[in-house]
């Protein structure tokens, strides 16, 4: 059964970190583009990051640029988000998706408008709230 699952999320003050995590099983994510997307209440999705299968190139919004580090760990199928100086506009659902890719113009596609659009799965997401 193929399956993204995510997880690490929580309550974090202003200022403060949270590790993000995509575990896949089912499928290998060696082959695959990896995004993190968010949707807050309200709000359309919104693209956060995404790193390619192919060199490991990571890409970024504007938004989490300099907060936000995406890296990947192709030995345990998982994948994770650090996500530091959290702001409460980062508050929202955080989704993982994987979309297969080899090749940097696949890869380049995929994650460089940060869409969400021809990503093959998709986890459940998980909640991270930035609260005083």
């Amino acid at each position: 059964q193929v399956q993204l699952v995510e997880s690490g999320g929580g309550l974090v003050q202003p200022g403060g970190s949270l590790r993000l995590s995509c575990a896949a099983s089912g499928f290998t994510l060696d082959s695959y583009a990896i995004g993190w997307f968010s949707q807050a209440p309200g709000k359309e999705r919104e693209g956060v990051s995404c790193i390619s299968s192919s060199d490991g190139s990571t890409y970024y919004a504007d938004s989490v640029k300099g907060r936000f580090t995406i890296s990947r760990d192709n030995a345990k199928n998982t994948v994770y988000l650090q996500m530091n100086s959290l702001k409460p506009e980062d508050t929202a659902v955080y989704y993982c998706a994987a979309g297969f890719a080899l090749g940097r113009s696949r890869n380049a596609a995929l994650c460089g408008s940060l869409s969400g659009y021809e990503f093959d799965y998709w986890g459940q997401g998980t909640q991270v709230a930035v609260s005083s």
